[in-house]
């Protein structure tokens, strides 16, 4: 198992709509993201727009590239794309930088 962490930057002015977007995740969304391996996925936001997200998966990369090929993904990067600073036109999803772990404590 992997577990992952990323961090996204989300625009200070849109801090607010970024968590009421997240009290209501589409259900088809929801399912999607177990369906393609993610478990344990958790998305932590400080008041400043810095995004930190966590999951545990079997395989990262596969992870992704099933929920890249979901139709409610796209839907959700293409809604929630504009949150993001320095995206370089990539969707959020892909935009996503793994940090390296250097300790765990099991």
């Amino acid at each position: 198992m992997q577990r992952v962490c990323f961090l996204l930057k989300v625009k200070a002015d849109r801090v607010v709509e970024y968590r009421a977007r997240h009290e209501n995740i589409w259900v088809e969304m929801r399912e999607a993201l177990t369906a393609a391996g993610w478990r344990n996925y958790s998305l932590f936001l400080h008041a400043d727009g810095l995004l930190v997200g966590y999951l545990e998966t079997d395989n990262f990369e596969e992870a992704r590239a099933a929920m890249d090929a979901t139709e409610v993904n796209a839907r959700w990067q293409a809604q929630m794309a504009d949150f993001f600073e320095e995206l370089d036109g990539q969707a959020p999803d892909a935009a996503m930088r793994p940090l390296t772990e250097v300790f765990h404590l099991a």
